[in-house]
């Protein structure tokens, strides 16, 4: 191994071709030339005396030391954003970039309204919205507010539960004209069509503990986007979950089983060492305060959902 550490532009050079698959994905991420990316590579081996990619007829294939490489070249890169945005508003309180995380559904159909407000407030704020169903690791600085749908365990975050969002079921009047309209949550598998999930099994678990037996095969359309559940669900495609709230947005939604309600446990939370950095802890109070305006009334106690993922 070389005494000279890799530059950061090495290991930026190494994520983009993990992340895309090719020098020529790699090179079209960074704005750079793909012979430069194949030096960066090289340079990046040679420094560090191993081998990263074997060469093959397809492109570089990634060895299984690359492969146990690429969290804490995911880490490197967090870090470098998150020096980035904090640097970005100087000493000003109220000016600089905030990244958000959030599920699909919260960034596309609850979000955008409350940042607008946020944003008539305080223009020099800059938002990135990180969409993902997975949660982004705040410790290691992937975003710097969370809005989960799950109780953050990780020590050194500071965590504010403004609520739980009711989770029922829903179908467009058309559908139910044409299916008829269940009153049991045994009658959602006598002559109904199902949208749910396709790999998670949150949706599964949760009509078992109901005490409704399903499988896959039981759901006419299977996917693992929330958006793309709702939007089947508003097309008229079958009856599925929605966030109530959301639901009651769209006059052609009716609400089928209605006292079946799934609470999902709703949280606003950022890294403990953020706490004093006053545009993060401005977004994580306008978060707090108007995501507990959205969910209103506490939810109904829980029958059923023990939330594995944010919807």
């Amino acid at each position: 191994m070389s005494e000279t550490e890799p530059g950061w532009d090495l290991f930026g050079a190494f994520l983009a071709v993990m992340r895309g698959g090719s020098l020529s994905a790699a090179a079209r991420s960074l704005g750079v030339a793909q012979p430069t990316v194949r030096r960066q590579i090289e340079a990046l081996e040679a420094q560090l005396g191993v081998v990263l990619f074997t060469r093959g007829p397809n492109g570089l294939v990634p060895t299984e030391l690359a492969q146990a490489t690429m969290p804490h070249a995911e880490a490197l890169a967090a870090s470098a954003r998150a020096i980035v945005r904090s640097l970005s508003g100087g000493t000003d309180p109220d000016r600089g970039t905030v990244r958000i995380a959030c599920s699909e559904i919260v960034g596309v159909e609850v979000l955008p309204p409350m940042l607008a407000a946020l944003s008539v407030t305080h223009p020099r704020l800059q938002l990135e919205l990180s969409l993902s169903n997975r949660n982004e690791d705040l410790l290691r600085r992937d975003a710097d507010v969370a809005v989960r749908m799950v109780r953050p365990t990780q020590q050194g975050l500071v965590t504010k539960r403004v609520g739980a969002i009711a989770i029922g079921f829903f179908a467009t009047a058309d559908y139910l004209a044409r299916r008829g309209t269940p009153t049991a949550l045994s009658d959602l598998l006598e002559g109904h069509a199902l949208v749910g999930a396709d790999r998670t099994r949150d949706l599964i678990d949760a009509l078992e503990h109901l005490g409704l037996s399903t499988r896959s095969r039981d759901f006419t359309l299977r996917t693992d986007s929330d958006l793309a559940q709702l939007a089947a669900v508003r097309a008229g495609l079958g009856i599925g979950v929605a966030q109530v709230p959301i639901a009651a947005r769209d006059p052609n939604l009716r609400r089928v089983v209605p006292a079946l309600t799934l609470p999902l446990e709703t949280w606003v939370v950022m890294h403990e060492d953020l706490r004093g950095v006053p545009r993060i802890r401005l977004v994580f109070d306008h978060l707090a305060e108007h995501l507990g305006r959205y969910l209103g009334a506490p939810a109904p106690e829980a029958r059923g959902l023990r939330a594995k993922r944010s919807r």
